[in-house]
């Protein structure tokens, strides 16, 4: 059984997590990366996907430390619907974005979160993230928890703050 965090991980950094409230962190795309190629030649940009992509692992990453803290189980969250998608500035290589995500609803079985993707303070995306909660649930209770482990590590290495009484 794998037991790695992502493969693809578009955070470098959680700087401030407001259990129910925010979340804010940080990623740098590196320059080396092979869709710079081709996206675009000789003026590579961060695709509009990864951004999204960056802001709703961030959103995972609060509303799955928030349910845990509330509620004492890991829900597994999964993006499952955008709303109001806009791109408003390019993202070149190697240029940091500020990730923020700010809770709108909090529910047994789904979450939504506001997003906003800033560089130099300004923003360059921003929707609504709809998250549903075990979409397949995992039953055997070894590798439910060798996910969580993995889960709570990645939040250990990204977030000082992180709290091990709640993970449990």
């Amino acid at each position: 059984m794998r037991s790695q965090p992502l493969r693809w991980i578009f955070l470098d950094r959680i700087d401030e997590l407001v259990v129910g409230e925010r979340v804010v962190g940080a990623y740098t795309w590196p320059d080396a990366l092979g869709i710079f190629d081709q996206h675009f030649p000789e003026w590579p940009v961060v695709p509009g996907v990864l951004l999204m992509e960056a802001l709703a692992q961030l959103s995972g990453k609060a509303i799955g430390y928030t349910v845990r803290a509330q509620r004492g189980d890991w829900p597994w969250p999964i993006l499952s619907m955008m709303r109001d998608v806009k791109f408003r500035k390019f993202v070149r290589p190697d240029e940091e974005v500020v990730l923020e995500a700010r809770f709108l609803a909090l529910r047994d079985e789904s979450a939504s979160m506001k997003v906003v993707a800033r560089r130099d303070g300004r923003p360059v995306a921003q929707a609504e993230q709809i998250f549903v909660f075990q979409a397949v649930p995992i039953e055997e209770p070894d590798v439910r928890r060798r996910v969580e482990d993995v889960e709570a590590g990645e939040l250990k290495r990204l977030w000082p703050g992180f709290d091990p009484k709640v993970w449990g």
